[in-house]
């Protein structure tokens, strides 16, 4: 007898459900719901707290962290011109991260239950619930572990007057990552650079999710060959 194939409750908290989708999660979890209202994550009112993040929070939260870093590198012997170069420098290092982790972790095909669930937390909610608005940007709990690692490979390669600024300009890069990738699903550019920019999200959203991972920048698409193709762009002109 041929099992019948798991259906996703959407009236109960979802991430504990995906994961049985199995082979099918890839599909079910890039048919968007348009709806503005998020879905429920976890039945533990804790635990869904901590998954909704106003947008506001991100540069209240991390703005002081990158003066501080950055003021650090100043008192270990760093010039403004070298500390202007660190942080721009850490910049251009966050385009090439936010390039490669939504390219290839957020977007890696998964088919078993805790496969499935990581990845729905990480990002197939973003797919699944486009304009759930708190859930744009990440929660500065998981942006603090996720920085870790981070952190510790510029301590270990880059001298120590160096190091704090390059990470900062990182930091940096991530704020302007969630501060645009919030207002490319909720502002409304009628044109220009951020026009631009939403036009192709959105068609990485909505007709091609193979191509288009750049965010704040599509210099890596370029690079790499997954920039939006002619034809493909045009159409949301």
């Amino acid at each position: 007898m041929v099992a019948e194939p798991f259906t996703v409750d959407l009236n109960k908290p979802l991430v504990f459900q995906v994961g049985h989708l199995g082979e099918a999660y890839d599909k079910w979890v890039h048919q968007p719901i348009l709806g503005k209202e998020g879905p429920r994550f976890f039945a533990n009112d804790f635990c869904e707290f901590l998954t909704l993040t106003k947008w506001w929070v991100i540069p209240m939260v991390w703005l002081p962290v990158i003066c501080f870093v950055v003021s650090v590198s100043f008192r270990r012997g760093l010039t403004p011109p070298q500390l202007a170069m660190a942080v721009a420098g850490g910049i251009l290092l966050w385009t090439l991260l936010e390039y490669s982790l939504h390219r290839f972790l957020f977007h890696m095909k998964t088919t078993t239950y805790w496969a499935n669930t990581l990845h729905y937390l990480l990002h197939g909610c973003h797919h699944k619930h486009p304009m759930d608005a708190l859930r744009l940007v990440f929660p500065p709990p998981a942006t603090a572990i996720l920085s870790v690692p981070v952190w510790t490979l510029f301590r270990l390669l880059s001298p120590p007057s160096v190091a704090p600024a390059l990470f900062g300009g990182v930091l940096l890069g991530y704020v302007m990552y969630d501060l645009t990738h919030y207002y490319l699903h909720h502002g409304k550019p009628s044109k220009g650079y951020t026009h631009d920019l939403k036009r192709h999200h959105m068609n990485h959203h909505y007709r091609i999710q193979s191509q288009g991972f750049g965010i704040t920048s599509n210099l890596w698409d370029r690079v790499f060959g997954t920039f939006p193709s002619t034809n493909v762009a045009q159409k949301d002109r």
